[in-house]
């Protein structure tokens, strides 16, 4: 490096300094994942340096670790306990139904379009039906296609019948429940213990865990679907206080740092995530099952997953939306994001 080169990083190091000396507001994140996972080494530090960016200085953002159950950061953050969070949708049956749309199997192929997608829905459809009423909403994302990580081959879905597999909520519960499978309900980071322990013979979750979670040394085998077995909605949240207190130009730039931009790179990072997954199970001597469109298995469970579109329809009748025009909506936007790749 040359010395203007060297001047320059020192000069950025003392403005980016004298920014957080002078910052008029902390924003406290809590997060639950591990240090690895692409949340804490992507999201969040890029998120952190958009807003301090944005703001110059005036608000500074500081990640910390959350120990107790994920499902509890929304309440931690409604009540003020940190200023923002993230946590998945479905561990609060009930309160956030809408986003469910984006769960349902074989809708998409990857998780930034999911998460871009599942934003537009939201801003376009659900947004009026207020369902994060106590929260501000920061974004929405989703992990890439859920996958089969067991301690037995599945040579045919058969296979999965009476087997004892952890599920974490929403509609991939309905499609266990069609799989004949014993659902253990946990939360994603419960997997390597119930695994270990034999307590669950496998796990419904993204191939980016068989590194983040080290299910590659509690899996012998990890089948992946085209599409997936499904997908997990995520909201990013904000203390509404908090963010009120915010000058108005504050929140601009915060929301500016936000909503889609941040959606996009949560789907982003999290899918990119899946490609070192599957790296390290084959490394690991993990049995990789990569299948095809034509596989049987492929054939099979598309067949069960059949008419969970409506479950979702369904299930969000007590909403003020128009759940099929939403659906037809997301699956435009799926298509649209795809089509300009």
């Amino acid at each position: 490096m040359n010395i203007k080169k060297s001047l320059l990083c020192v000069a950025a190091g003392a403005v980016f300094s004298l920014s957080a000396v002078a910052a008029e507001t902390t924003i406290r994140v809590a997060t639950w994942l591990p240090p690895t996972n692409p949340q804490n080494a992507i999201v969040w530090p890029t998120w952190k340096q958009w807003v301090e960016e944005a703001t110059e200085g005036r608000v500074e953002v500081i990640i910390e670790n959350y120990t107790s159950h994920p499902k509890t950061i929304f309440d931690a953050v409604e009540d003020g306990v940190y200023d923002a969070g993230f946590t998945v949708n479905a561990y609060l049956p009930g309160r956030f139904k809408l986003s469910s749309v984006a769960e349902i199997p074989g809708e998409i192929t990857d998780a930034e379009t999911g998460s871009v997608a599942l934003w537009r829905t939201y801003k376009d459809y659900f947004e009026s039906a207020n369902e994060y009423e106590g929260l501000h909403l920061l974004a929405l994302f989703v992990h890439g296609p859920g996958q089969l990580h067991t301690k037995f081959p599945v040579n045919a879905i058969s296979d999965l019948k009476g087997k004892k597999m952890r599920v974490g909520g929403g509609l991939i519960n309905d499609l266990a429940e069609r799989l004949e499978v014993t659902p253990v309900s946990a939360s994603a980071p419960k997997s390597y213990e119930m695994m270990q322990q034999g307590v669950v013979d496998g796990t419904f979750l993204p191939a980016q865990e068989q590194k983040f979670f080290r299910l590659s040394e509690v899996s012998t085998d990890l089948t992946l679907f085209p599409k997936g077995l499904y997908t997990t909605a995520f909201s990013i949240v904000i203390n509404p206080e908090v963010f009120e207190s915010l000058s108005k130009k504050d929140q601009q730039a915060i929301m500016k740092a936000s909503g889609e931009k941040l959606s996009r790179l949560s789907g982003a990072a999290w899918g990119q995530a899946d490609i070192n997954g599957v790296l390290e199970a084959k490394e690991k001597g993990v049995n990789v099952v990569i299948l095809s469109e034509d596989d049987q298995r492929v054939k099979d469970l598309d067949k069960l997953a059949e008419g969970i579109d409506q479950i979702w329809v369904d299930s969000v009748a007590d909403r003020d939306v128009d759940a099929e025009a939403a659906l037809a909506g997301f699956r435009k936007y799926v298509t649209d994001i795809n089509s300009k790749k």
